[in-house]
């Protein structure tokens, strides 16, 4: 039987509703997590990604793997680790969490207050292109490389997928917790 590649929320809340067995692997920050996180959801973070590890501990007849992280992007990266390693059971949640979310779906949330991932992405260039473009204006026009460092670095971002200051950011403290992984099946 051919595995899908990829699947709606929707569906794959239908799916589970009708007794299909189906593992779900969260790969956000755990601040994120512990944000909102879809019921029966195990966190492992795409940075902390053992697959090799993560696959010993599934049996032979362990249900198909259900990658989701906030819209689909750290899901996408953590699939193309399995197929590396030849697991090639892993379907998309496309839209990941957010999606779930939007169609209405069932969310346990927690207390934490941190923000997504994205949206510290999008604070953090826009506080430093503002400052750069104040220090081209007023001190030096030698200033304005900040600004387009940025520019390009989000360029970058929006081309390849790949966010370097999002991986710095997941690092930071406040998008950490006191356990680096957890389970919940709730």
């Amino acid at each position: 039987m051919q595995t899908k590649t990829s699947i709606l929320p929707r569906e794959l809340h239908r799916l589970i509703a009708a007794g299909h067995p189906a593992e779900l692997l969260d790969v956000r920050t755990p601040a994120e997590f512990a944000s909102a996180h879809v019921p029966g959801a195990t966190l492992v973070p795409l940075d902390e990604l053992d697959v090799a590890g993560f696959l010993n501990q599934r049996g032979p007849d362990a249900p198909p793997l259900y990658v989701l992280c906030q819209s689909g992007g750290r899901a996408l990266r953590a699939i193309e680790k399995f197929r590396r390693a030849s697991f090639h059971a892993c379907v998309l949640v496309e839209g990941g969490t957010q999606a779930w979310m939007d169609a209405g779906l069932p969310v346990n949330r927690g207390e934490s207050k941190v923000l997504p991932l994205m949206r510290q992405v999008q604070i953090a260039v826009g506080l430093v292109s503002a400052v750069g473009a104040a220090l081209a204006l007023g001190v030096d026009p030698r200033f304005a490389l900040i600004s387009l460092v940025m520019g390009c670095g989000l360029l970058f971002a929006g081309v390849t997928g790949f966010c370097g200051l999002a991986r710095v950011l997941a690092k930071m403290p406040w998008n950490r917790t006191g356990k680096s992984t957890s389970c919940c099946a709730d």
